[in-house]
């Protein structure tokens, strides 16, 4: 237990400063737009909710990279590992490509949501501007993963605090304006994320490419046959893909109901969807490195420590994710005036503050055992138990309970809580069943070599 605990944490910290760097740069563009005007945050929220669906499907669709990588590394194959890297990446390009060009029809689509026409248009400019970026977000993905793939998480986490850092000074040039370049409120901070995203990706491809340490890896091949070569990784991809998009269409929905609730709830949702994400970018990264873990036992054929890495990631998670669910309890109220002038709505994100302490730690657990479960080649079973938790419970509940019952956009958030309950269960649940199967097989062998 200590060895797997200490070879968690040593990958996942880095993993996690990684992830949580995205949702850091969309927190940091929540607050400054907030500050700026609360009707730009309403529009940056509503073009935001089709971008989290597209980067979580990305990232799922590219999850079968890490998984290979580790796979190949536990084999003792590592020139394996870069050619999943080259198959990965125009992959990856063609993903980001098509998200591009679908962005540029949000008002399109916001108006057959059924938003408010000045809603509908301010958004489409937003996420407009969000498709830029997203073949360099796609790109920035996969190699990250490989890198993570072979334990050495540390540069992407480099990359992404240094554009978190130069987000700040770019987001406050765009979003008031100045040197002659007029105020673009919400869309001024996604064009600066765009912007930063493909100066991220250009950065790790390079390192990748140019650092020796990583010739071994076979990273300088070329990119022939690499549709044919990455089969096996876009199909573990595809149910990952479909699960994280299932998952986060869901949650889009729960902002398109937002909307439906007002200008005011669509902001209150943001900010209280933001604190939520930005915490829960840590347990993406256990389970990232818990995916590795377990990807790297189960190509090494100990099925018995698929099952511990597997379950010390969710222990991990509870025990990382607790301390910040007390920070909420303790100071909702201040929380929120950082993220808002305005006095009623501080009111109304100070109550979702304080109640997202208890979506934290069960929301973390259910994406580390998803994991852990993929990285064990589980592939379409988290995906079935995501569909029934997140399209079966939680929209629907969601949807009765902020717009039937009348709790407004508590009532969103009420839906996402049981959703998770429910969601870790099953999972874990799933998980202990296969390492039951697993040890029973393991002893079969052993009593079979010492007849």
């Amino acid at each position: 237990m200590k060895r797997h605990v200490g070879d968690l944490v040593r990958l996942a910290a880095p993993v996690a400063v990684s992830r949580a760097g995205i949702v850091a740069m969309g927190a940091v563009d929540t607050l400054m737009v907030g500050r700026y005007d609360p009707h730009e945050l309403a529009f940056l929220g509503l073009g935001n909710v089709p971008v989290g669906v597209m980067l979580s499907g990305g990232s799922g669709l590219l999850m079968g990279t890490v998984v290979m990588t580790a796979t190949a590394l536990g084999a003792g194959r590592p020139e394996r590992c870069g050619q999943v890297w080259r198959s990965a990446l125009p992959y990856a390009l063609l993903i980001g490509v098509a998200f591009g060009l679908f962005c540029q029809f949000g008002a399109h689509l916001f108006g057959l949501l059924g938003q408010r026409p000045d809603l509908a248009e301010a958004g489409g400019r937003v996420l407009a501007a969000y498709g830029l970026g997203m073949p360099a977000a796609m790109l920035f993905m996969a190699t990250a993963m490989f890198l993570e793939g072979i334990k050495r998480p540390l540069p992407a986490m480099v990359v992404m605090v240094a554009a978190n850092v130069a987000n700040i000074p770019l987001n406050a040039f765009l979003i008031g304006g100045g040197a002659g370049i007029p105020a673009l409120g919400a869309q001024g901070a996604v064009i600066a994320t765009s912007l930063l995203r493909w100066a991220m990706a250009l950065g790790l491809i390079a390192y990748v490419l140019l650092r020796p340490a990583h010739a071994p890896y076979g990273v300088r091949g070329g990119f022939g046959g690499w549709w044919r070569e990455g089969a096996a990784q876009r199909r573990l991809g595809y149910a990952a893909g479909v699960s994280q998009g299932l998952e986060s269409t869901s949650f889009a929905a729960l902002g398109v109901f937002a909307g439906w609730l007002g200008a005011e709830a669509l902001a209150a949702f943001t900010v209280g969807f933001n604190l939520i994400a930005l915490p829960f970018m840590a347990a993406v990264g256990l389970s990232v490195a818990t995916g590795v873990r377990v990807g790297e036992a189960y190509g090494r054929r100990d099925r018995v420590d698929v099952a511990v890495a597997g379950w010390t990631g969710l222990g991990v998670a509870c025990l990382l994710l607790s301390p910040v669910a007390i920070v909420f309890l303790a100071a909702p109220d201040a929380i929120a005036a950082a993220f808002t002038r305005d006095p009623a709505l501080q009111v109304t994100v100070a109550g979702l503050v304080a109640f997202n302490a208890w979506i934290l730690v069960v929301d973390g657990g259910q994406v580390v055992m998803a994991a852990a479960l993929r990285g064990r080649h589980d592939a379409w079973t988290p995906t079935a138990l995501h569909f029934f938790s997140y399209f079966g419970v939680m929209m629907p509940l969601s949807a009765l309970l902020s717009l039937g019952l009348g709790r407004g956009v508590q009532g969103l958030f009420e839906g996402i809580l049981i959703a998770s309950v429910v969601s870790v269960s099953v999972l874990a649940l799933r998980f202990q069943k296969l390492a039951r199967r697993d040890a029973a097989a393991e002893a079969c062998v052993s009593v079979a070599e010492k007849v």
